[in-house]
């Protein structure tokens, strides 16, 4: 077993890449389980903001980590929320207030200006100071609905319309979102990679 800190302690978060990891042998653990403040995220892209956050939790750890950056990107609203999508509506973080702020703002929007995509931007590090980090990315795209729909989830989710199902993310069960979801998609290039990322693992991060 491999136990690898994820640099959030986002609860969403969490049971997604546990569910997703899981096969792979690798034991997910928040860093709030080992008393890491949140990483500072002061860039304008999610790939800077991700490999930040895995170096921030690897250096306080020791332990491989394993971060994501991702939000939701409509691209008639200029890209946004994008790399601010958390706190679309401002301080303090509010999934519903976001919701909100993002309905006012589409509220003229009809047809394919309603498309958007979720993005999710995948860092992993074997240390604070990996010279390789490995970086994958997933998309999602779908449109949003007029109104939320559904109960699961978290962030967007009552919002973004899959276009296979016809349903948010939100009427999605976690099988079902975990199988299309962005995040599983930037994970399935983990997944991939895998074999060569834990040959490069300490002996000590590695349990039987």
């Amino acid at each position: 077993m491999v136990t690898v800190v994820l640099a959030s302690d986002n609860r969403g978060k969490l049971a997604e890449f546990e569910a997703l990891l899981a096969p792979l042998g690798v034991t997910v653990r928040p860093q709030g389980a080992f008393a890491v403040p949140a990483a500072s995220e002061p860039y304008g892209t999610f790939l800077e903001n991700a490999l930040a956050k895995a170096r921030h939790a690897a250096r306080l750890t020791g332990l491989p980590a394993l971060a994501d950056d991702s939000g939701l990107v409509v691209p008639a609203l200029g890209g946004a929320p994008g790399v601010f999508s958390a706190r679309y509506a401002g301080e303090p973080k509010s999934d519903a207030r976001n919701n909100d702020k993002l309905l006012a703002e589409m509220a003229a929007l009809e047809g394919e200006a309603r498309r958007a995509y979720f993005y999710a931007c995948l860092v992993f590090v074997v240390h604070g100071d990996d010279p390789t980090p490995f970086v994958a990315e997933g998309r999602w795209w779908g449109t949003i609905a007029e109104a939320p729909r559904g109960t699961n989830g978290f962030g967007y989710d009552p919002l973004f319309i899959d276009p296979e199902s016809n349903q948010t993310a939100a009427e999605l069960t976690r099988d079902e979102k975990n199988r299309r979801s962005h995040r599983a998609r930037a994970v399935a290039r983990l997944v991939a990679a895998w074999p060569e990322l834990s040959a490069a693992l300490p002996t000590a991060t590695v349990r039987s």
